[in-house]
């Protein structure tokens, strides 16, 4: 079993369910899941994206497989992308008890992350970050900040590819929003996933991207080789391109093979 979670603010439907369903015809069972306060899953206030919550949607995800009488609970991987990914290499210093991680194009650093962002664009999102923060004390809306921009925007990503990557990934009918409360910047800078790597005993892959505009791949390659039992691939393709076309079928292969060889016994394996 391998259970999947997304990146910042987004939906299992934005080509989570591509990779799931692949999983399961290698004869991986798969979830798929979104976090709370975003898509089709419960939490008021909408859009609100807590660091802590969602580690917490992730232990239940794991709570539930091993609750099922048709998994094996013993034999659990955890794959996550972007931010996900970042969330995945938390979980997975967190549950010695799992088998296998994946991390894709995972966030690692938020200071990182921060700086190649920029030092101008960041102290932009400041004033609505305050407004946000009034408006929780004061009960509220949330104050919004877009997820994904135009070069130069206000937003948390305003690389080239980050709006058309994001909306490259929008199925008809997606119940995806392109903004979340701003209080969340701040956490998201001082987010450092990266640095528990060292601290997971079984083996995970990690998926680079090597023009990676959102995590920088760098900062990724250096965390992921103080990895006791870490898997390193690298790709010419950019972070938003991991979902579709080409780059989808070479990452999805790598991992079908990597989580076959951790997950299923020998005489299971095609």
């Amino acid at each position: 079993m391998v259970i999947l979670g997304h990146g910042l603010g987004a939906t299992r439907e934005m080509r989570l369910d591509a990779f799931a369903e692949r999983f399961a015809q290698a004869g991986i069972a798969a979830l798929a899941f979104t976090y709370r306060h975003f898509g089709d899953s419960s939490g008021k206030p909408r859009q609100l994206l807590s660091i802590r919550r969602q580690l917490a949607d992730w232990d239940a995800a794991i709570d539930f497989v091993k609750g099922r009488r048709d998994i094996d609970g013993t034999k659990v991987a955890v794959w996550g992308s972007s931010f996900g990914g970042g969330h995945s290499i938390t979980v997975a210093s967190r549950h010695p008890e799992l088998k296998a991680a994946v991390a894709q194009c995972p966030f690692t650093d938020g200071l990182a992350s921060t700086v190649a962002l920029g030092p101008l664009a960041s102290l932009k999102v400041l004033p609505l970050v305050a407004r946000d923060c009034l408006s929780m004390i004061t009960r509220r809306e949330p104050a919004m900040i877009p997820l994904a921009g135009l070069p130069g925007s206000l937003a948390l990503m305003n690389a080239p590819d980050a709006l058309p990557g994001y909306q490259a990934l929008l199925p008809p009918g997606t119940t995806f929003r392109n903004e979340v409360a701003a209080r969340v910047a701040p956490t998201i800078m001082a987010y450092r996933p990266g640095r528990s790597v060292k601290t997971i005993a079984y083996p995970i892959l990690f998926c680079i991207s090597d023009t990676d505009t959102v995590t920088p791949p760098e900062q990724t390659e250096r965390y992921a080789r103080t990895a006791p039992r870490g898997e390193i691939k690298h790709y010419d393709a950019g972070h938003f391109e991991f979902y579709l076309g080409e780059p989808f079928e070479q990452l999805v292969s790598d991992q079908i093979e990597f989580l076959t060889r951790h997950l299923l016994p020998a005489g299971a394996r095609s």
